[in-house]
């Protein structure tokens, strides 16, 4: 489908997204990480009523109409990040990091971290956002997060990545 017509007239969300480096230089202050996919949290965001009609397309089995938010629209990650941040917003960079649709949770401890994921789980729960539990991760020393591999220690390319490149 092509929304240039739309993004033409869109108005784009200015909100931030946050800078990786500053996630980077949080979360190495972790011990106990667990990961998140939010992907099909993105799926949660509604289009505002009435304005449904903007992203209609035509298929042989008629017209159809979006009702959330699609990934294609200039603005769309920074109204996601908008709703994360919102939602998240007591645990970020207090143990919660988030970039558009991966979420890192760390901990100094074991204990903590488990009290961290349930209470993180239990937002993302009450505000119908919800991960794919192929893609979990949970209670690691080391994970791969944004490109980087973060453990105790420190951090460092991701090996997958590195090889990728030099293939």
């Amino acid at each position: 489908m092509d929304y240039r017509g739309l993004n033409a007239i869109s108005v784009t969300s200015t909100y931030p997204l946050p800078l990786i480096k500053d996630l980077l230089a949080e979360a190495v202050k972790g011990k106990v990480f667990s990961k998140l996919d939010l992907r099909d949290a993105y799926f949660q965001v509604h289009i505002r009523k009435g304005d449904e009609y903007k992203t209609a397309f035509n298929t042989p089995l008629g017209q159809f109409e979006y009702r959330v938010m699609l990934f294609g629209p200039p603005g769309a990650p920074g109204v996601f990040m908008n709703l994360i941040n919102e939602v998240l917003h007591k645990h970020l960079f207090r143990g919660a990091l988030v970039y558009l649709h991966d979420a890192l949770l760390y901990s100094p401890d074991e204990q903590s971290h488990i009290k961290l994921v349930r209470e993180v789980l239990q937002i993302l729960y009450k505000h119908k956002l919800f991960a794919k539990l192929s893609k979990y991760e949970f209670h690691k020393e080391e994970i791969d997060f944004l490109g980087y591999r973060i453990f105790p220690r420190g951090l460092e390319m991701d090996p997958a990545k590195v090889w990728d490149v030099l293939g």
